[in-house]
């Protein structure tokens, strides 16, 4: 017994020093991993602009700057969704529309670091997409909360939309077992620098 009152504090020190190390290693991934986006990004935005059929992006390419004025967020976007890419910023479902194109842009990300600001959007904000193709308005319409059940937010639509998704509730601790869904439309081409 005693052995066990020597040991336990210990094991509880070095419980917590993991639980801290993972929490920092998964906030500095996502900040290096939005540090790399944005180069990559920027480089990819300083050359000639892309006209005719442009190539699929490669799964953790940079393919978008996501912006939120009214929040005072940029983000940059990733092609993919599986773990890796969403390490580094809001992934780009494969498959889904690109950004600004009729259909459905598809884009996730984790709760706890780059998408935590979406429980902050209100239907009427204005997120804009920059590409190498034009910058694009959406305006959000709807932020529901779904059972990852619920799929209809990744089907294809017709119309330019533009569908957010994260887990839910923002500040669960393991796996959240609901889905945060924002819904935006196209309103047109955002105006570009002058």
């Amino acid at each position: 017994m005693r052995t066990v009152k020597l040991v336990l504090p210990y094991l509880l020190i070095a419980a917590g020093a993991v639980l801290v190390y993972q929490g920092a290693r998964v906030y500095l991934q996502s900040k290096l991993g939005q540090t790399e986006a944005q180069r990559q990004f920027v480089e990819h935005s300083s050359g000639e602009p892309e006209s005719g059929v442009a190539a699929p992006p490669q799964d953790g390419e940079a393919i978008a700057k996501l912006t939120i004025p009214r929040l005072d967020t940029e983000l940059y976007v990733v092609e993919g969704d599986d773990d890796k890419d969403l390490r580094l910023g809001p992934g780009h479902l494969p498959g889904t529309a690109m950004p600004g194109a009729d259909g459905n842009c598809v884009i996730a990300g984790h709760r706890d670091t780059h998408f935590r600001v979406l429980k902050d959007l209100k239907k009427g904000d204005e997120i804009i997409l920059e590409t190498s193709h034009g910058d694009f308005r959406y305006r959000v319409e709807d932020t529901r909360v779904v059972p990852p059940t619920n799929t209809k937010p990744l089907l294809p639509t017709s119309d330019a939309e533009l569908h957010l998704i994260t887990c839910y509730p923002f500040y669960y601790i393991g796996s959240a077992p609901k889905r945060f869904v924002v819904q935006a439309e196209l309103e047109g081409k955002a105006p570009g620098p002058s």
